[in-house]
């Protein structure tokens, strides 16, 4: 029976701990509600102003009818042949583009939210063969006129006119990209028509400002294409299908640089089912990122709550048990309600004060005032110290966890077995039917 009350005060514990659950749980419920108040906040400026971007191009595509004679069965099974028409438009990729451009980053404050905005300051300079491929025999082709296109995911970001020279002639560019207007938003511009099998646009040569949020894509769709971004942001993210040959990030910003040959790239075969439906195209990709996201690392905080609280229990009740010091039930409860507001608070200042000072100032809070509840509860100011001076070093703890993302399971891993070690060295010698059997 003795030992059996041992057994039912661990049960009460245990209880409790998983109590505790549900407000740990409905903070980090909080948490992602926040998050998910950012994310509409990004959706905001990329309503009111342009989204994140994507370029695509300069394409030229040619209208084409082309001729010939099918051979068929009429309803009496006499043979017989029909001169058929098949419209369709040849779409050409450039042989080289060169993509350059200063990205200017701006900061947009939504409520609380800052959201990341860029103008991209670009020039594109691409170089088409001026040979249209040969036709299969018995095949009469028909051009139409020409133009250019150029993918651009959001037309709105697009600041003033952008300038366009074609073989060193200027020309002028109109909203949409024609044939290709349902899968493709942009701008297009019409070329000379062909002559002698030979379309012009062997130079182009484009100018703009576009405004975006967050990110940016470019794709490459030569069969040599060249980039190169810049940006005095210090907290580039380089994503996407190709990552760049060439970077440099500092304090004062970035400089990336990559090259993608069509060999490495299925652009240009992607491109040529765009007429016909939405295609996933490779692209490269850089996002102008917050480098301390709040949410994300508040969220992995509260993923060691109930290691928190499941160690301050544990403390507890080995003064409980070494100490014959009788803890209520209520006692670890309240405890264990301070220790969640930790991540209450700690979501709640970071978004006002930079998350260093906003877990200072929570894990101050919360070990100040168990503090003074524990010099109550334990009987002595020395012993209550001595519960606060371990909960500081578990709070220092969680936050190298935090800082060093990369490192984070051999840490926290190392941090278990040593608080494992230590509570079985203390331990060790216990008498645990001797602590059943004065039990109370």
């Amino acid at each position: 029976m003795k030992s059996l009350k041992l057994v039912l005060r661990f049960a009460v514990v245990g209880v409790l701990t998983l109590a505790l659950l549900i407000p740990l749980t409905m903070i980090r419920s909080k948490i992602a509600e926040r998050t998910a108040y950012r994310a509409e906040a990004v959706e905001r400026v990329s309503r009111s102003s342009a989204g994140a971007q994507r370029l695509v191009g300069p394409l030229r595509a040619v209208p084409y009818t082309d001729t010939h004679e099918e051979s068929y069965t009429d309803d009496k099974g006499v043979a017989r042949t029909r001169t058929v028409h098949e419209p369709g438009v040849l779409l050409q990729a450039p042989q080289s583009l060169n993509v350059h451009g200063q990205l200017r980053p701006q900061t947009r404050r939504v409520g609380l939210f800052d959201v990341p905005t860029y103008v991209w300051e670009a020039r594109l300079a691409a170089r088409f063969g001026q040979e249209l491929p040969a036709l299969p025999a018995g095949v009469s082709r028909r051009y139409g006129t020409p133009y250019l296109l150029l993918g651009v995911q959001d037309v709105r970001g697009l600041m003033g006119t952008p300038r366009l020279t074609v073989d060193g002639a200027a020309l002028s560019l109109v909203p949409g990209t024609r044939d290709f207007n349902a899968h493709l938003p942009g701008i297009s511009a019409t070329l000379p028509v062909v002559e002698d099998g030979h379309v012009a646009a062997g130079e182009v040569l484009v100018d703009f400002s576009l405004a975006g949020t967050e990110a940016l894509d470019v794709v490459p769709v030569a069969d040599d294409t060249r980039v190169q971004l810049a940006s005095a942001w210090p907290h580039p993210s380089f994503t996407g299908d190709f990552l760049p040959v060439r970077r440099q990030v500092s304090g004062a910003g970035f400089d990336a640089q990559w090259a993608v040959s069509s060999l490495a790239s299925q652009a240009q075969t992607q491109l040529q089912r765009l007429r016909a439906q939405d295609v996933a195209l490779d692209a490269l990709r850089v996002e102008l990122v917050d480098p301390v996201d709040v949410y994300t690392l508040a969220d992995r905080a509260s993923k060691y709550g109930i290691l928190f609280v499941v160690l301050t229990f544990v403390g507890f009740g080995l003064f409980e048990l070494i100490k014959r010091l009788p803890i209520h039930p209520m006692q670890y409860l309240l405890v264990g309600l301070a220790l969640a507001m930790f991540f209450l608070l700690l979501i709640s200042l970071s978004e006002h004060i930079a998350f260093w000072i906003a877990y200072l100032v929570s894990a101050v809070a919360c070990i100040g005032v168990q503090f003074v509840y524990l010099s109550g509860v334990l009987r002595g100011w020395w012993r209550a110290a001595g519960f606060a001076l371990g909960l500081t070093a578990l709070y220092g703890a969680l936050y190298g966890l935090l800082i060093s993302e990369d490192n984070a399971l051999l840490m926290g891993s190392l941090l278990l077995f040593g608080i494992l070690a230590t509570i079985m060295a203390i331990t060790r010698k216990l008498d645990w039917y001797a602590l059943s059997a004065e039990l109370r």
